[in-house]
């Protein structure tokens, strides 16, 4: 296994690290993003222990290509905020389109590179979608008729299994949104695309912890681990 380190849109206001995994045998690539908004900072946590545990070997990748960019909007991250304009609704629509925010042209680019056939897009949201079915809170979101349905079924009853709140279970929805990375990937990528959502009211650790497990979940239905 081989871990680099590079620098996505340099020299930029907008560079921010990112690392491509290589396993040793060939397989699946897979992107993880995670803070295109700046104050989800749980998921940006997770996605930076995985790059982390790659590179010292506590996480090892067997077939396939990883690529993690745990921090994508650096900007909004210095001040917490969400970012403006919302880089989640700059991405490409059509095939003939372009992103409408450079950082977003840059992720999109990249992706282009390397054509993943799995796209892990890390957040964080108000509401506990047990509760309040509206809410994103402690969700997957794919769009409607992608093949990751079943999969997300399958990491959501694992999950589940494994959390005693019955109200900080997970569930599943399916919405395309237009302009969001997740929808950019599924319908110009066609890659098997999935927005993870956990609680914000969740303790921190908690969060960092289930978004932890479900990108293991998806390595594993993905054949890389």
């Amino acid at each position: 296994m081989l871990v680099t380190r590079h620098v996505l849109a340099a020299p930029s206001p907008y560079a921010t690290p990112y690392y491509i995994v290589r396993g040793t045998n060939p397989g699946p690539v897979m992107m993880i993003t995670s803070g295109v908004h700046g104050n989800e900072t749980a998921s940006m946590a997770a996605a930076q222990k995985l790059a982390d545990d790659c590179a010292s070997g506590r996480r090892v990748i067997h077939s396939g290509t990883l690529i993690i960019v745990p921090r994508v909007n650096q900007q909004a991250y210095a001040k917490k905020i969400r970012g403006k304009p919302d880089l989640n609704r700059t991405f490409p629509r059509r095939k003939s389109g372009k992103s409408k925010h450079p950082l977003a042209a840059a992720v999109f680019k990249l992706a282009r590179e390397h054509q993943p056939d799995w796209w892990l897009d890390l957040h964080e949201a108000n509401g506990l979608s047990q509760l309040t079915p509206r809410v994103l809170g402690q969700t997957l979101i794919t769009n409607p008729g992608s093949s990751s349905v079943p999969i997300c079924r399958r990491v959501i009853e694992r999950m589940n299994r494994s959390i005693p709140v019955g109200k900080h279970h997970f569930n599943l929805k399916r919405h395309e949104l237009p302009g969001s990375a997740r929808t950019a990937a599924s319908r110009l990528l066609h890659a098997k695309s999935i927005t993870v959502e956990t609680c914000w009211s969740l303790k921190r650790a908690v969060r960092i912890k289930y978004q932890t497990e479900i990108v293991h979940h998806f390595l594993r239905e993905a054949g890389m681990t």
